[in-house]
């Protein structure tokens, strides 16, 4: 894991561990709380003495969500959740549905990907790149971290909103995949904006525009996606807590009270930031709720419309 992405998860863990701070011994929590983490950030230390993070990688995130929402009610088990569950739900991918078999508790954090091209590609805007695709129908290719992917599915919604035709070249992971535009084997990508940053600096790739709905002060200087022609188009990466489905509402709602106040705290919303997160407007579990199902219901139409397959 990289040194933003653990500074991710202890950000995230530290919220946590205001429940523990602000409850009395006879009262929830009384013991430590589980947080199971599937794609994304992974650590294994322990923050304090009432929460401990579990990484369960593997299988795109079902076998984080199955430990979770097989688990007891009682609110010493949670999921750290992610954009990659709602895909899975559109791709087919897993039989858990993020919306219909957890509890949400709250968004946390969220993060734009970045367009990036070769810097050698005789494209320097998002009109250019797309004229430059429509008139070389399947010769330029897109690089992703594999199928079913944040990435892959916004090259997949890029190419049905733009109405071009360019080839998915998957990888095992980000890092090879965003290799292989630097080395200018694949034209483009849609990169994490932290590490689109960081290339786009030394120049190794040129940003084209994030996929936020407007500029994202991650990216300064970078119009969006869909401020330079695409309107609507917009994926984010996210990360919000969720907890078995029989979870009280009473325990639910002393998790979402501790993360407001975690996300109201400067120093946790600094170290998020530095991470190359944006810390989450404060949302109750219904807008959480209402978030998950607005995520699922893009991808579903995107998956039926454009025909992919999970393999």
């Amino acid at each position: 894991m990289t040194a933003k992405g653990r500074w991710f998860a202890f950000a995230l863990v530290a919220l946590m561990v205001g429940v523990a701070a602000r409850s009395s011994a006879q009262d929830y929590p009384s013991r430590f709380i589980r947080v199971i983490v599937g794609p994304g950030p992974e650590v294994t230390e322990i923050l304090g003495q009432q929460v401990v993070v579990e990484p369960r990688p593997g299988a795109g995130g079902t076998i984080a969500a199955q430990a979770v929402a097989g688990a007891a009610g009682d609110g010493y088990t949670l999921l750290l959740a992610s954009a990659s569950y709602t895909i899975n739900t559109a791709m087919g991918q897993s039989p858990l549905d993020l919306g219909r078999d957890f509890a949400p508790i709250a968004l946390v954090a969220t993060v734009p990907f970045v367009l990036v091209v070769h810097p050698a590609l005789a494209a320097k805007s998002l009109a250019e790149l797309i004229a430059l695709a429509k008139a070389n129908p399947g010769k330029l290719n897109y690089a992703s971290s594999g199928i079913g992917t944040p990435p892959h599915l916004a090259g997949e919604l890029f190419k049905s909103m733009a109405g071009i035709d360019v080839v998915h070249v998957p990888f095992r992971e980000a890092n090879a995949a965003l290799n292989a535009v630097v080395g200018g084997s694949v034209e483009m990508m849609f990169s994490i904006a932290s590490t689109a940053v960081a290339q786009m600096s030394g120049g190794t790739v040129r940003g084209i525009g994030v996929t936020s709905l407007t500029a994202s002060p991650l990216v300064p200087g970078l119009p969006s996606i869909a401020q330079s022609g695409l309107a609507g188009f917009s994926v984010i990466g996210w990360n919000g807590f969720v907890a078995p489905k029989a979870t009280s509402p009473v325990v639910i709602g002393k998790l979402n009270a501790a993360l407001q106040r975690g996300l109201d705290d400067p120093e946790l919303r600094q170290r998020l930031a530095a991470a190359g997160y944006e810390p989450a407007a404060r949302n109750s579990p219904d807008d959480f709720a209402r978030f998950i199902q607005s995520d699922t219901a893009k991808w579903v139409a995107l998956v039926e419309k454009t025909n992919m397959k999970s393999h």
